[in-house]
């Protein structure tokens, strides 16, 4: 399954975290800019190309040291379809490099608009003799909250492909608790979703213990982190919210099985944006992400093991 081989990226690079690029033009330094708006002026195809410049570096400063990246769909669809090539370029130069990737869609419906959806971000379609993927990620994530119409056609990709989904459960944003804490039959609505993750994922669990089904789980809710890990053993967990929403690896730890197992860690802009916050040479902004990321891993793992 999908997550075997996630979970084999983690254990090799001994690094339970991912980095999430979610880049706005306010994050890429001036220099690679200004390189492509002499080429192409100040247009989204200038913006989408210094992105790609950006995500390239950052890709090769990290690969042999993070699992995975996550790029986050809505960064790139603000650039129109110059931005959405981006991403599916963004995506194949990640998988070159070894890296597992995460689009971070969030994408929900039904019926034949959810097969599209499977069919775009994990799935083909066939064009004359050829099947093609469009974009190829490894994993997606879902809203489940259209109940089992808008899984299961994911699910036959995931099983057929070798996919996985991370569902929302509980996120990461303040408000989440408006809905996702209401009280349904007794229990919080976010366990009844990850109750239907373990029960959407039963039929895919892999070598590792974990089904295609993931959740995402925030890190700024760490007492739910845990609550979740114990009821949802078969369900692998992505956690957002660590640094800039101020979630903290003592708290994420939570997330993690006996093994270390179980979770993978997003950070987005305090990795992106490193050489911002050093206030290094702009020109070094892939050799500062690296070093956040190594800040990062090691702070995660002053508390799991990570089982070899």
């Amino acid at each position: 399954m999908s997550f075997d081989r996630l979970v084999k990226k983690i254990k090799e690079t001994g690094n339970p975290s991912v980095v999430g690029l979610d880049p706005k033009l306010d994050y890429i330094p001036d220099f690679l800019i200004q390189k492509f708006q002499e080429e192409d002026g100040a247009t989204l195809k200038t913006a989408a190309r210094a992105i790609f410049a950006f995500n390239k570096a950052i890709i090769d400063e990290i690969h042999d040291i993070v699992p995975a990246i996550k790029p986050q769909a809505a960064y790139y669809e603000m650039y129109g379809y110059h931005g959405m090539k981006t991403l599916a370029e963004t995506i194949r130069y990640a998988k070159l490099k070894g890296m597992f990737v995460i689009t971070d869609g969030k994408r929900n419906d039904i019926g034949a608009t959810m097969q599209a959806y499977t069919a775009a971000h994990l799935g083909s379609v066939r064009v004359g003799d050829n099947e093609i993927e469009p974009f190829g990620a490894d994993a997606l994530t879902v809203n489940g909250y259209l109940g089992t119409d808008g899984i299961k056609p994911l699910l036959e990709v995931c099983k057929e492909r070798d996919k996985g989904i991370f569902v929302l459960v509980k996120t990461s944003n303040p408000s989440s608790g408006e809905l996702q804490d209401q009280s349904m039959n007794g229990e919080p609505l976010y366990a009844r979703m990850g109750d239907l993750c373990e029960k959407w994922g039963a039929e895919t669990i892999g070598e590792s213990g974990y089904s295609a089904v993931g959740a995402v789980v925030g890190a700024t809710y760490p007492e739910q982190l845990r609550e979740l890990r114990a009821r949802l053993p078969h369900t692998f967990f992505l956690v957002p919210g660590y640094g800039a929403q101020g979630g903290g690896a003592e708290g994420v730890a939570g997330a993690f099985d006996v093994n270390g197992m179980g979770a993978i860690v997003n950070s987005s802009r305090a990795i992106m944006c490193a050489y911002q916050k050093e206030q290094c040479a702009p020109e070094e902004f892939a050799k500062a992400a690296r070093r956040e990321a190594i800040r990062m891993r090691d702070d995660i793992t002053n508390y799991i093991k990570i089982a070899k």
